[in-house]
């Protein structure tokens, strides 16, 4: 495979036997649709169960005494603060508190702990941990299996029909229920839901077992796209970057109070300075007049045509019923209700700044 190849998912042909379309995403070769098409497969995530494939994403175990010290250097967290099975959502920082990427960490054992990755940034994540571990005694494990998130209300049930039973586990907790196992209530389409990493054998036999209830489906990258935008859900690479900060982001809800003032995190001493001056820009929802989505890429002007902000991720919002966007503007028009312009083909389109998510979470939390 040469350098320009996008790599195949390892359940490639069950994709392929379902029906997909697929295209190139991080440097996979991913399953964007199904026969059932991007309206159908978000709707029925919202109202029965979605299966997504995103073995594109990487699993690292981190291990060792010295793996809380890592850990409290990488992310501006507190690792032994974290319980046991807690699930947390973090990021890592370059020294100008720019986002590297979003992680979510999982204390799995009092010096083991999961990290999951972003697709397109997981090599350079790797490189990153293992630079800061440097003299320090933690094993760095990027995990090689695959990874399904089956998300939607009726994700409790279909796992629980073929005897994998969750109720116990509220969101954001991850165990492992059984040897080579890693699941997490978690996901990214707002909804209640799970990750689960496993071996390919044993992903070939659940989803087996999964898809003999027609409650369950394969939903592709599409919906999931449309399915986090309308949570409110950011992309590394599109809504976060690093050259964004987490004050501007709105990300600061993630970082602890006491790690703010005392963290020794990479990018620490940026993030208080962004933290003393205050946004600038400010991460928005947006809702375009009409029917017409604004893409990301896509200028945003005050009444007097002025540059105020960009469009980050766009689409149609097949549950919220119209288009919905995100964005950045200057904070002083980050009020909800606030019109701008948004700039599609030459044409100003009306946009009006939107309160984030689009749809309520619906997160089992207890």
């Amino acid at each position: 495979m040469t350098g320009d190849e996008a790599k195949n998912l390892p359940l490639a042909d069950l994709h392929r036997k379902a029906g997909a379309r697929f295209g190139a995403f991080a440097g996979w070769s991913m399953p964007l649709t199904y026969p059932a098409g991007v309206m159908q497969e978000h709707l029925h995530t919202r109202e029965h169960a979605g299966v997504f494939d995103i073995s594109h994403m990487k699993l690292i175990e981190l291990s060792g005494p010295d793996t809380g010290a890592l850990l409290d250097r990488a992310c501006p967290l507190t690792s032994a603060a974290l319980p046991l099975r807690q699930s947390k959502y973090s990021l890592l920082l370059n020294e100008q508190a720019g986002i590297l990427d979003d992680v979510i960490v999982t204390r799995l054992a009092d010096t083991r702990f999961m990290m999951v990755a972003n697709a397109g940034n997981a090599v350079a994540d790797e490189a990153h941990l293992r630079m800061l571990a440097n003299g320090l005694d933690v094993v760095i494990d990027p995990l090689d299996r695959v990874f399904l998130a089956i998300q939607g209300p009726e994700a409790e049930a279909a796992l629980g029909r073929i005897g994998n039973e969750t109720a116990g586990l509220t969101f954001m907790h991850g165990i492992e229920p059984r040897n080579g196992w890693f699941l997490t209530r978690s996901g990214y389409t707002g909804e209640d839901g799970f990750e689960i990493s496993l071996s390919e054998t044993d992903a070939r036999v659940l989803l087996d077992e999964l898809f003999s209830n027609d409650r369950v489906m394969w939903v592709g990258l599409a919906a999931r796209d449309s399915l986090r935008l309308e949570a409110g859900l950011c992309l590394h690479g599109s809504d976060i970057t690093p050259d964004t900060n987490p004050v501007d982001a709105g990300l600061m809800w993630a970082v602890p109070k006491s790690v703010r003032s005392e963290g020794r995190f990479v990018g620490a001493a940026a993030l208080r300075d962004f933290a003393a001056r205050g946004a600038v820009e400010k991460r928005v929802g947006l809702k375009p007049e009409g029917r017409q989505p604004v893409r990301a890429g896509s200028s945003l002007f005050d009444a007097d045509g002025n540059s105020v902000g960009r469009v980050t991720s766009g689409g149609f919002g097949p549950s919220a019923g119209h288009p919905v966007a995100m964005g950045y503007v200057a904070a002083e028009f980050a009020a909800v209700a606030t019109r701008l312009y948004a700039d599609v083909r030459g044409t100003k389109l009306p946009v009006d700044v939107h309160s984030l998510p689009f749809t309520p979470h619906r997160y089992r939390k207890g």
